[in-house]
């Protein structure tokens, strides 16, 4: 009997102990203390041959990317797209071609204002091989803070 009731204390007393913590733990996150948006870095990945190689978001004039075309070779018809910045995507302002080793400043001028906080987007580009005329697609990601 004693064996019982010692188990049974002992049980009791560390079982309100983590129901405690627990509780702690799920304030915490439900007033954002521990949302895993706060610790994300910054980022802006492409596919090999194109590099993101700064950016930046700005409330006044949108978020701005500066692309390098290392693919070997020139393209043409550059289209970059953001999704994400407002409810339909987003097409950049920049150039149309680029040679190889040559950079490129997209900005997306959003619709809507962002709110502040971390930003998550895809980042579509299409362009079309100067020498043998095919068209292509690839696919980034980009996560930024917006101020």
């Amino acid at each position: 009997m004693k064996r019982g009731q010692a188990a049974l204390e002992f049980l009791m007393t560390y079982g309100w102990a983590i129901l405690v913590v627990l509780a702690a733990i799920a304030a915490l996150a439900y007033f954002g203390v521990l949302s895993p948006d706060r610790f994300l870095p910054e980022k802006c990945t492409m596919p090999s041959g194109l590099a993101c190689l700064d950016f930046k978001a700005d409330n006044s004039t949108g978020i701005t990317v500066i692309i390098q075309n290392s693919l070997g070779f020139d393209i043409n018809t550059v289209t970059l797209r953001l999704d994400g910045c407002t409810t339909t995507a987003a097409n950049a302002s920049g150039p149309s071609s680029l040679t190889n080793g040559e950079t490129g400043t997209y900005t997306f001028a959003c619709a809507t204002a962002q709110p502040s906080g971390k930003f998550r987007g895809g980042l579509n580009m299409s362009y079309v091989r100067q020498d043998t005329s095919l068209s292509h697609v690839k696919y980034g990601e980009l996560i930024l803070t917006i101020p």
